[in-house]
């Protein structure tokens, strides 16, 4: 456990931090599954939304620094080039 004041606080902004860092994952997570699901299902435009949704959370994580911007430019590459390939 932390001894001085500063530490103390320092450990309750790093519990909060983390819930909305959690929080923005799980929408990154989220999103990319519904690309997929939005992939298996077949339907042109619920993949387009769904990828657009997927992007922009994408976009908003690495805004924040929750991920890398090339972490997130990554993922929405092979997303992409995933609905690419299926659409062919």
């Amino acid at each position: 456990m932390p001894n001085t004041k500063s530490a103390i606080k320092a450990m309750r902004q790093n519990i909060k931090r983390r819930a909305i860092n959690l929080k923005v994952l799980e929408s990154v997570r989220k999103t990319s599954k519904g690309v997929r699901k939005a992939m298996t299902a077949g339907k042109k435009e619920d993949i387009s939304k769904a990828l657009s949704a997927a992007f922009s959370a994408l976009d908003k994580a690495a805004k924040k620094n929750v991920i890398h911007k090339n972490n997130a430019s990554r993922k929405k590459s092979r997303l992409a080039a995933m609905v690419a390939k299926s659409s062919k």
